[in-house]
């Protein structure tokens, strides 16, 4: 907006509609820091909320396929070398395992109840390794979502008491002094709002997502446990 544009406003009186750009130019300092701030945290919001889409598209569907080629492999053991288990986190879950069962199995077996309470572990650990992991980034979305409300009020506050100090400062209480400090506290929140609706949603829809993918995890050890199980009763 031109200067010229600025005083035919001040000429014809209070522009028809709102200016997010211009609310952010004219307001004081303080709010301006929290409007950045609260903008910063809403576009890693989104870039989290893409990314963990993608990501969590991709890994049911790896695992979806590797599940299905795993009960119908003839030798497991030369199955889990094939696989890149660096990719799917069943996979890794198979070769904790695998690999415990091994281990328990190399000298022969004296008790089994101790074996397979030690391949259950294995995999049930692995199942919370690959669950924190996912859960992880989800904490700025929680953060996010919880704080961002506060921050906006914050801004809110500020500026509003800057209003009042314009009102002592030019001995006046008219809605002209304090209209536009008010306004652009008030965009403070509304930029707080912004950011945390989103982040709420999200966190709300991920964290479920990360409890079904730790369910299934958890459902495919318990059925690969119960076939190493019944292994260890041919020894």
């Amino acid at each position: 907006m031109t200067v010229m544009n600025l005083l035919a406003v001040g000429a014809n009186g209070a522009p028809t509609r709102l200016d997010p750009v211009q609310l952010f130019l004219e307001a004081d300092i303080v709010v301006q820091a929290v409007m950045v701030g609260l903008l910063l945290a809403s576009i890693w919001t989104w870039m989290i909320i893409l990314s963990f889409s993608l990501r969590m598209n991709r890994l049911n569907a790896k695992g979806r396929h590797y599940e299905t080629d795993f009960w119908g492999a003839s030798d497991v053991e030369k199955h889990l070398r094939s696989e890149d288990r660096k990719a799917v986190p069943a996979a890794r879950v198979a070769a904790s395992g695998y690999g415990e069962w091994r281990r328990s199995t190399a000298k022969g077996v004296s008790d089994k109840d101790g074996a397979r309470q030690r391949i259950a572990g294995a995999m049930d650990g692995q199942v919370a390794v690959e669950a924190d992991e996912l859960a992880d980034r989800l904490n700025f979305l929680a953060t996010t979502g919880s704080v961002a409300p506060f921050v906006g009020l914050f801004g809110t506050v500020w500026g509003i008491m800057n209003s009042f100090f314009q009102i002592g400062q030019q001995n006046s209480s008219s809605l002209a002094v304090v209209a536009p400090g008010i306004s652009e506290a008030l965009f403070a929140t509304a930029i707080g709002l912004f950011a945390a609706i989103p982040a709420v949603i999200a966190y709300n829809r991920f964290s479920h997502a990360v409890n079904s993918h730790e369910a299934r995890l958890q459902r495919f050890a318990d059925r690969f446990h119960a076939s190493l199980s019944r292994e260890l009763d041919t020894l």
